[in-house]
């Protein structure tokens, strides 16, 4: 355990790490199938067919990581588990209302008698708002200090509704790359209409989340840190320029450059959890527990890490062969 040094110190931080890792691979894998079921409702029922054959192979490896990243929260930070978990007691139950709807629509809709295919389809959808929504707020409430405020709870509905609409991007920009003709000139535009989202969301956090702890004002705003960190906010404007410039030579004849703008999403998400974890470290439930005051004991962790080191590269392995194996367009969604 003194491989690394001082246990106490690199085993919660190396717990910390994976988790957020856990976190950020889950909220872009299930983010775009979340948005996926987000926008049904503007498409035609032939179009929905292929939406969800475009994340039919995916979605379940997606929330994978989910169960890890809440698995590694309650073995190696017990404490933070508990009180995490209690200030999020609803929405973390809408959540799982959401997935389960999910889970359960995405099977019957496929086998259901012609007549019932509609109501699958609105459950799908349901399922998928509810989730998107819980997790937004959530985000939101985390932000502020888990606090019971007016405020707090207004600004994680807001952040409930920016959420939302970035999954839809992401979504979006998904089913650009899985699929064609109309329906791909339909994704461009929604696409489009979703990075304003993106762009108020992102400013919303980024702006709320220094304005509510002064030591995260420090981390931003004082000398030498803000030149520093000058690059997260002006590599985040580049990509959501590239994003747009990407979208706007879509769709075309050859599908040149469909890749792009999925692309350019996911370095956003990634630009944007980096933000976000800097601002928040070394706490784990803000302002009131560190990684190092919450962990597990370094025993504890150490066998729990040796496990991590096997089950980690598995979910990896599985998840990236579902992609290579799936490559391509979005073929029809068969159970025969």
């Amino acid at each position: 355990m003194n491989l690394f040094g001082d246990p106490t110190v690199w085993l919660p931080f190396t717990f910390a790490a994976l988790m957020g890792v856990s976190i950020l691979v889950y909220v872009v894998l299930d983010g775009f199938d979340l948005g996926v079921g987000v926008l049904f409702p503007f498409a035609t029922d032939a179009e929905k067919d292929i939406m969800v054959a475009s994340i039919g192979p995916f979605w379940d490896a997606n929330e994978t990581w989910l169960v890890l990243a809440i698995g590694l929260l309650l073995v190696a930070f017990p404490t933070a588990h508990g009180t995490i978990l209690t200030a999020l007691y609803l929405p973390v139950a809408i959540m799982l209302i959401g997935l389960i709807l999910r889970g359960v629509a995405f099977e019957f809709r496929v086998k259901a008698p012609t007549p019932h295919k509609a109501t699958w389809n609105w459950l799908f959808f349901a399922g998928s708002l509810m989730t998107s929504l819980a997790q937004g707020f959530m985000l939101g409430k985390y932000v502020m200090g888990l606090e019971g405020t007016l405020g707090t709870w207004a600004f994680a509905a807001i952040t409930a509704v920016f959420l939302t609409v970035a999954y839809s991007m992401i979504g979006a920009c998904w089913l650009i790359l899985k699929t064609e003709t109309e329906l791909q000139a339909k994704a461009v535009t929604w696409a489009k209409g979703g990075i304003w989202g993106l762009i108020l969301g992102l400013g919303a956090v980024s702006l709320a989340t220094p304005l509510v702890s002064p030591r995260i004002f420090d981390k931003w705003f004082s000398a030498p840190e803000i030149f520093l960190l000058a690059p997260l906010p002006i590599l985040s404007a580049v990509m959501v320029l590239l994003l747009w410039r990407s979208l706007q030579r879509l769709p075309n004849v050859t599908d040149k450059g469909s890749r792009a703008p999925f692309t350019y999403a996911i370095l956003l998400y990634i630009l944007a959890f980096c933000g976000l974890a800097y601002s928040f470290y070394p706490y784990v439930v803000p302002e009131q527990l560190t990684i190092y005051e919450a962990a597990s004991a370094p025993e504890s962790l150490m066998i729990i890490l040796v496990g991590a080191i096997f089950v980690i590269p598995m979910i990896g392995g599985y998840t990236a062969l579902a992609y290579w194996v799936f490559k391509g367009k979005a073929a029809e969604l068969r159970y025969d």
